[in-house]
């Protein structure tokens, strides 16, 4: 048998994030901690948004897409993960390997474009607002949405389809779940057209969309400036600075991972770059958001039957 048809027959070796000694035990606990926080805040945020009609507005259509995306990355990484650790299995199949890929690369790929979106409609709401229900209308607002969902996808089953084509000289992955930098490591052929293409790639689902965040908020944050109400600077302050702190989180350890060239990678650097994107940041997103904003709030205590509250 060839070594390219070895590389479809044989699972894959993830070599994980944590040991058994009881400090990676402590970690693991953590990391389930961390688990069950963001499935149930970004589950509680798309539920909100669904129940509330006072919730139904573009922002907090677009917020509830982000909740979506981040329920749907952590569950394509973590339970894995988690699988794994209390098996004490490693292995991965190559249609496992490829579905993770496939969903971690499109819904990444899908919140770098979300982001923009929501900075747009920022722009829009405190510059133009008395041609938001036009700029935003619901089907202007659903159009957005829908085209980071396939922008993302687009990019998944592009760079799923190239890896998976590739023949591997080991099967051991540094990693914790099937990133495609711990994968192309391993590759028994040169992978630098590939390479140039994640980074043409990169430059097209992070900078553009960055640029067009950062257009967005140096006109919001001159109309704020311009504003003659305090209560409204400071609303308008609160509401784009989560956006904004999210943009960062994201952003930041997004460019880190997939801007460098495979042979400037660290397992040990990757790893926890990894975790912080794939784990902690769709655990903070809803909590950025809901702690800050007094109509998530009103929603939730309006569920929980604290109508004088909700009033």
């Amino acid at each position: 048998m060839s070594q390219e048809n070895q590389t479809f027959s044989s699972d894959f070796i993830l070599l994980g994030i944590f040991g058994h000694s009881p400090t990676h035990t402590f970690l693991f606990s953590l990391v389930l901690g961390i688990f069950s926080v963001a499935f149930v805040g970004n589950m509680a945020m798309v539920l909100l948004i669904c129940l509330d009609a006072r919730l139904h507005t573009p922002m907090y259509f677009l917020l509830s897409q982000l909740s979506l995306m981040d329920l749907m990355l952590i569950c394509t990484i973590v339970p894995k993960t988690a699988f794994n650790y209390l098996s004490g299995s490693k292995s991965i199949s190559v249609a496992g390997c490829g579905a993770q890929i496939f969903f971690y690369v499109s819904l990444l790929g899908a919140e770098c474009f979300l982001l923009a979106v929501m900075a747009y409609d920022r722009y829009v709401a405190i510059c133009h607002p008395l041609r938001y229900s036009g700029l935003m209308s619901q089907k202007i607002c659903c159009f957005m949405a829908a085209s980071s969902w396939i922008l993302g996808s687009t990019d998944g089953i592009i760079e799923v389809a190239v890896v998976l084509s590739f023949s591997y000289c080991a099967r051991e992955i540094p990693s914790f779940f099937c990133d495609v930098p711990a994968l192309l490591t391993l590759s028994c052929t040169s992978t630098l057209l590939f390479e140039r293409m994640i980074f043409i790639c990169c430059v097209v689902m992070l900078l553009l969309p960055i640029a067009v965040i950062i257009a967005s908020y140096a006109r919001v944050i001159l109309a704020i400036i311009r504003m003659g109400s305090a209560e409204g600077r400071r609303k308008a302050f609160t509401t784009c600075s989560s956006h904004l702190t999210v943009v960062g989180l994201y952003y930041g350890a997004a460019m880190f991972i997939y801007m460098r060239p495979v042979s400037d990678h660290s397992p040990t650097q990757d790893k926890m770059v990894s975790a912080f994107y794939t784990i902690l940041t769709p655990m903070l997103n809803p909590l950025i958001y809901s702690l800050r904003n007094k109509e998530v709030t009103r929603a939730f205590m309006k569920v929980l039957g604290k109508d004088k509250y909700a009033e």
